[in-house]
């Protein structure tokens, strides 16, 4: 049987670990060949690579850093070495300061929104030149574009402002036939949130108020992804696909 993404072309920035990595895998299942960006995680990038190939697909890992124009540029230029096109573009690396916002200053907030905001344009702006008509883009959002989450203030700022590129992008990019989409995440407990001060208040809010269940995988998140990246999600664009257990709906 067909894969259900056979021989499309995919690049997942951030995609050595957490998230990123479960994304990889899923659409390399699926049938992709793959390109995974990473800014300081070579080995798990290589561990990535060597787990698609594998699975007999293509393989190649990029260091660089999103939130900067000239990385970016090179990172494609390095993707062209290998691939002639792209199908599917999810931008998931992210980064941010976490602290109170009384404690914030323009240095955090230009971290933040470069790397998880203006990333995005800056991908599509080198990936969309490459993208056949069907082609797919995916940012990864967190549930802190929309509430307020202690010590995530900058942050939640960023991935607000991701969401309204996405739609904005959507709009640009549709009649081309490329969709353009985020997924929102609940708290998922990967590496990155050990960096939280309140991590375990945060995974026990959760666990307490998600109707389906007290646990959030990466590879929920990923599954998300992979269904905006079919065929049948074709008239899906310019959305924000929450994926939290149902947490944002509980009171």
């Amino acid at each position: 049987m067909t894969a259900p993404l056979s021989g499309k072309v995919a690049l997942v920035t951030g995609g050595a670990r957490g998230i990123g990595r479960a994304i990889a895998y899923k659409l390399a299942t699926a049938g992709c060949d793959l390109c995974i960006t990473y800014y300081n995680s070579h080995a798990e990038a290589e561990e990535v690579c060597a787990a698609v190939g594998g699975l007999g697909r293509r393989a190649k890992a990029v260091q660089g850093n999103v939130g900067d124009p000239r990385s970016v540029a090179e990172t494609f230029a390095e993707f062209r070495q290998e691939f002639e096109r792209l199908d599917i573009l999810v931008s998931n690396a992210a980064s941010g300061v976490l602290k109170p916002a009384m404690e914030l200053t323009q240095k955090h907030w230009r971290w933040c929104l470069e790397t998880n905001a203006l990333a995005l344009t800056l991908l599509a702006q080198q990936a969309v030149p490459l993208m056949p008509e069907g082609g797919r883009i995916v940012a990864i959002s967190s549930l802190g574009a929309s509430r307020a989450i202690p010590w995530y203030g900058f942050v939640g700022a960023s991935k607000a402002a991701l969401e309204s590129l996405v739609r904005t992008l959507a709009q640009e990019l549709g009649p081309r036939g490329i969709r353009v989409n985020a997924v929102s995440a609940g708290v998922v407990d990967t590496d990155a949130l050990k960096f939280f001060p309140n991590r375990e208040e945060l995974l026990a809010n959760f666990a307490r108020r998600a109707p389906a269940g007290p646990v959030l995988a990466p590879e929920d998140v990923a599954g998300a992804v992979y269904l905006l990246c079919l065929p049948e999600a074709s008239m899906v664009n310019g959305h924000t696909l929450v994926v939290d257990g149902g947490f944002s709906i509980s009171g």
